[in-house]
């Protein structure tokens, strides 16, 4: 069986420690929720437009994925910011907030008091993660959406490159003995061979009969199924939307209820 951690760009788990460092602060959104729908669809859009220079698209992303984490927390704020969220980009704002609660519900319990001692990475290339994606499908029928959805779910497109409580390891967070069945001898942290795996796993477990089934086989939770599901319908119907998610930062939710930024390095 394949073990989430479900951190990073999710919720948290695995043993916490102690720390010194301070850690840069997150965004700042607008106090005012009936104004919060006007500032995400303006960074919806950025991440959508050809023109947007990189520091454009990054300043966009981290906005974008504070404002859901904390639409995620207050389902009271649904009915003023949702009608403010233009018909073109309703479902990926449905689907976006369904997963943050669907992962927190996930990871309910589960919060330390401070983060784990995971390495933070940046990830390949974008370009080079949707090959692998891409190849992936090609070789096992899995969508390569589902494989993307999972690999942020899971470490957030690699970012997140310590082992888990459970001694998963890699991007797509195999135990050992799972990937020696799936890895067809490749590297276990390698982007490529893991998503691969993943692939291969899924296929395995009758993706292609039952997405549901298959992706509950990878862990154990009908909340984990409903996030995959959401992320991977997101980027069925607008693929540009993995311009946001790959520049999205690690994450971890403290039991003191506090959102602490964990940066590369």
């Amino acid at each position: 069986m394949i073990v989430v951690t479900l951190v990073g760009c999710s919720g948290p788990t695995g043993s916490s420690i102690a720390s010194a460092t301070t850690l840069p602060a997150q965004p700042l959104l607008t106090s005012d929720p009936a104004l919060l729908a006007g500032d995400l669809t303006a960074d919806e859009q950025a991440l959508r437009d050809p023109s947007s220079s990189e520091a454009a698209l990054l300043a966009a992303a981290h906005r974008q994925q504070v404002a859901y984490r904390a639409l995620g927390r207050h389902p009271e704020w649904d009915a003023i910011v949702q009608p403010g969220i233009p018909p073109s980009l309703r479902e990926t704002y449905d689907r976006n907030v369904d997963a943050r609660r669907q992962l927190t519900a996930l990871s309910q319990g589960e919060a330390k008091e401070s983060p784990p001692a995971w390495p933070i990475q940046a990830p390949a290339p974008a370009e080079a993660l949707l090959g692998y994606y891409r190849d992936a499908e090609a070789a096992t029928g899995v969508g390569w959406n589902y494989l993307a959805a999972i690999n942020l779910i899971e470490t957030c497109l690699g970012r997140i490159a310590g082992v888990s409580s459970a001694g998963a390891q890699g991007p797509m967070q195999f135990l050992p003995s799972t990937f020696a069945r799936y890895g067809d001898g490749g590297d276990i942290v390698s982007p490529h061979d893991s998503i691969m795996a993943a692939g291969r796993y899924l296929a395995a477990n009758g993706f292609a009969d039952d997405h549901g089934h298959a992706i509950f086989g990878y862990n154990h939770s009908s909340h984990y199924v409903s996030a995959v599901e959401d992320y991977a319908a997101v980027l069925a119907r607008d693929p540009a939307a993995f311009a946001g998610y790959y520049r999205w930062d690690v994450y971890y939710y403290t039991s003191s209820g506090d959102d602490v930024l964990l940066p590369v390095g």
